[in-house]
């Protein structure tokens, strides 16, 4: 049975400033935990379970401190609407400054606030292969629960590296490509490797940051909306700009 105590301290993991005290986060769900257990069992503090899953699990009972609790509990720490039957507190890595790659493209956030956006992002860029995203400091946090559930385990797999961008851009000798609502058509783009820079929401990339760019690209409109959702945008841009098309051709 857990304290009051531990109860509490579970739910404080809902907020940024308790997650970057304790160092640690959340992850609910079996399929995250199957994901954490394959590529990051080292992040696993503890994982709470029902008897059920338990029971049902018994090889990851074996390999980790797993406490049995009570659906009830399960309820009263859960930020889910519908709790699952397990949930792990996991330690926060720790990841190092980034090292922009010449040879592939590289994903930059400005300003991205909304946390599903950003975790559909983390999924998009672990689709592509991309091994980290550079953030601005003020893109929403990585270990925001809602986050954590949006990226479905791609969080493993992905280093998410918060930082000045201003500064980070400033210092590298790789072409900077912003997305931009008036810019060059990115079908007509023919570059093999860059840093992709996607601005938040509302407000796209900020004119500092922008500044820093070698070239504005857009997705071309055909229609009528007014924009596209930051993740989509990042979607197309990264579907383009990795194709194995565009590579045979020697661009």
């Amino acid at each position: 049975m857990l304290t009051k105590g531990e109860i509490k301290y579970i739910q404080s993991l809902q907020d940024k400033k308790h997650r970057d005290a304790a160092q640690r986060f959340v992850v609910e769900g079996a399929k995250w935990l199957e994901e954490l257990i394959q590529w990051q069992p080292d992040w696993i503090e503890k994982i709470l379970a029902t008897k059920k899953w338990k029971e049902e699990h018994k090889r990851a009972a074996d390999s980790f401190v797993v406490e049995s609790i009570e659906d009830y509990e399960m309820e009263k720490i859960s930020f889910l609407s519908q709790p699952s039957p397990v949930l792990a507190i996991a330690r926060k890595p720790v990841h190092e400054n980034p090292v922009f790659d010449h040879n592939r493209w590289n994903l930059v956030l400005d300003g991205i606030q909304d946390p599903g956006n950003l975790g559909t992002i983390i999924r998009i860029a672990d689709w592509f292969g991309l091994p980290a995203i550079f953030c601005s400091s003020d893109t929403a946090d990585a270990y925001n629960p809602k986050v954590v559930q949006a990226t479905m385990g791609s969080l493993c797999r992905v280093k998410i590296i918060y930082g000045n961008l201003e500064k980070i851009l400033s210092e590298t000798d790789i072409p900077v490509f912003i997305s931009a609502m008036q810019g060059n058509n990115i079908f007509d783009t023919n570059a093999q490797s860059g840093i992709l820079v996607i601005g938040s929401e509302g407000k796209g990339v900020r004119p500092e940051v922008a500044a820093k760019a070698s070239r504005k690209i857009t997705i071309p409109r055909i229609g009528r909306a007014e924009s596209l959702n930051a993740a989509v945008a990042t979607g197309i841009m990264l579907a383009r700009l990795t194709s194995p098309r565009q590579l045979s051709k020697g661009h």
